[in-house]
């Protein structure tokens, strides 16, 4: 199942936001900001395009919407601090047994559901337990809870339960889990909703209509549920039974837009707190102080079938890459809302490379159109051919409903034809038929050559981003890097391997460096064409502060204990 989306999510992703206060050293000082009286302490937030949150069980959730609220009310073990790095979040500390595969965790003192139940170890295995039942009917369980031991079994109904098995909780403050594996990156998949913790007393009281009575209990977050009107919107109030240091904004409001421009327009109005900005006003809305732009985990890339000509040619892949003006394209497609990159695991995640170099060596973002024409003709040579004429008939898919790939997929054809002198055909189609070419291109020299996609990152580890992209048999490792017939197909078998060790790999700086060397010679074979990071581009009222922005556009629990308006 594949986790790319689209560029159309763009304005979804900015409820993690960050005040950016600077001072010219020719101004005067700025005044003391005086916070808000207590009842002035309510901060809005809009949600564009859709009439209801898909759900607000953590077990079932997937979109951007229903997440962003459903963090507001539950939590789990661990969880991302502003940096995305992990900590202890329910748990205070967590330890991995000499075997590789028995993680222990011991929870915080004494902590609460937001009514007042205490929260125990029997409730965490309860809630991973039941992501993975079938009964819960959980499309995302099946994809980040995997590594649980015999989760596979749960969910093909072959087993009952897996408490007791590789769920365990020996007292009450203890939870213990195995997995299927060695996996140092498995604490950083529990950061994801369907791995937070329910109150099983209120699932049981209600069932699946438990997420209709939040007002009553339900989770352990910093926020409980004060008020949900279906398709209006939803207020959050503070949690009195918050383990940690509790949010001083007294009330949150989420609410329900039909479009962009409404809720554009209701900012300007001081209606709500925070808006996207429309491409039409970004030259206007860039000069005001509310304006931000925060990098996402979220690349614009294209990628090669290995197994098509003339794609199994390294050379080749690589003269397609450095005939592009990627900054070009950044200012003139993407009016610089998003940022030139070579790298594939982006700016703002644990491990990004800034020393990562292109496939020529340099860390150059304009192309090289003279390299571009020399590895042109290394590449004619390798496939046995004297002149561009003998090149087969170049595809390019894409899908066809993502706003602003098609100027982009137009620029890159302009740039290969005018660099290499050779012509590509644009091929768009809609996105469920893009995933199916994509899917269908694995293992298959007649599959699709060459597409455009993005990915969003899942989880913040350079697992998610190498190992889940290119390793041997994944799912996404459709452009075929190590199962091709190439010339350079053992060396790539090799970076394979260098990623597989690095997942198991518990030392943290080490595992790093593993990685980032697997990464730079991706990105020399061209596994994949990164174009650019997309970042999210919005306004946010300059009387909140206290926002700490990170690739993963959401707000960390316990930041929320520093966030208030001011006068």
């Amino acid at each position: 199942m594949y986790l790319r989306r689209s560029l159309a999510q763009l304005f979804l992703l900015a409820l993690c936001l960050f005040l950016l206060a600077a001072c010219d050293g020719g101004n005067p000082p700025p005044k003391a900001q005086v916070k808000a009286p207590a009842d002035k302490q309510v901060y809005t937030v809009p949600i564009i395009n859709s009439p209801d949150f898909n759900t607000l069980d953590p077990a079932l959730a997937h979109d951007s919407d229903s997440i962003n609220a459903i963090n507001m009310l539950f939590t789990g073990l661990v969880q991302l601090d502003d940096h995305l790095a992990l900590r202890p979040q329910l748990a205070q500390s967590w330890s991995l047994d000499p075997d590789g595969v028995t993680w222990r965790f011991k929870l915080k003192s004494n902590p609460k559901f937001s009514d007042g139940t205490p929260l125990t170890a029997n409730d965490v295995i309860y809630s991973l337990d039941r992501a993975l039942q079938p009964a819960t009917q959980s499309t995302v369980a099946g994809l980040y809870l995997t590594l649980i031991k015999d989760s596979d079994k749960l969910l093909k109904a072959q087993t009952p339960t897996l408490i007791g098995n590789s769920l365990k909780a020996p007292d009450k403050n203890t939870v213990v889990i195995v997995t299927r594996k060695k996996a140092a990156y498995f604490p950083s998949m529990l950061t994801m909703p369907c791995a937070y913790v329910v109150e099983q007393s209120l699932v049981k009281k209600y069932g699946n209509k438990f997420t209709e009575h939040l007002n009553e209990g339900g989770g352990a977050g910093p926020f409980k549920v004060a008020k949900y009107t279906h398709s209006v919107g939803i207020d959050f109030s503070p949690n009195g039974n918050y383990y940690n240091a509790k949010p001083q904004l007294r009330q949150v409001s989420f609410r329900f837009y039909h479009s962009s421009d409404d809720a554009y327009r209701d900012y300007q109005n001081k209606k709500i707190d925070v808006t996207g900005v429309p491409l039409s006003t970004l030259v206007t809305d860039k000069k005001s102080k509310d304006f931000q732009q925060v990098p996402q985990a979220w690349v614009d890339y294209y990628t090669m079938n290995y197994l098509t000509k003339p794609f199994d040619s390294i050379h080749m892949r690589q003269a397609f890459a450095l005939a592009i003006d990627k900054t070009a394209i950044a200012q003139n497609v993407w009016k610089n809302t998003i940022l030139p990159t070579n790298n594939i695991v982006p700016k703002g995640l644990p491990g990004y490379n800034d020393k990562l170099t292109g496939p020529d060596g340099t860390q150059n973002l304009k192309g090289d159109a003279d390299k571009a024409k020399q590895l042109f003709q290394q590449g004619l040579q390798d496939e046995g051919w004297t002149s561009a004429s003998q090149v087969p008939q170049i595809t390019l898919t894409y899908a066809s409903n993502v706003p602003g790939f098609e100027q982009e997929v137009n620029t890159l054809i302009q740039m290969w034809q005018r660099v290499l002198n050779v012509t590509v055909t644009a091929d768009p189609v809609d996105y469920d038929t893009l995933l199916d070419k994509v899917t269908a291109a694995t293992n298959n020299q007649n599959g699709i050559q060459m597409w455009g996609l993005t990915w969003v990152g899942e989880y913040p580890d350079p697992q998610d981003w190498l190992s889940h992209q290119f390793g041997k048999g994944i799912l996404n490792n459709n452009m075929n890097y190590g199962q091709n017939f190439g010339p350079t197909a053992a060396k790539q078998q090799a970076i394979q391997q260098q990623m597989e060790k690095a997942d198991a790999d518990t030392n943290g700086t080490e595992r790093l460096q593993a990685y980032q060397q697997a990464e730079q010679q991706l990105v020399n074979d061209v596994a994949w064409l990164p174009i650019g990071q997309v970042t999210s581009t919005f306004l946010r009222s300059s009387s909140i502060v206290g926002f700490a922005d990170n690739a993963q556009g959401f707000t960390p629990p316990d930041d929320w204990a520093n966030i208030y308006r001011v006068q």
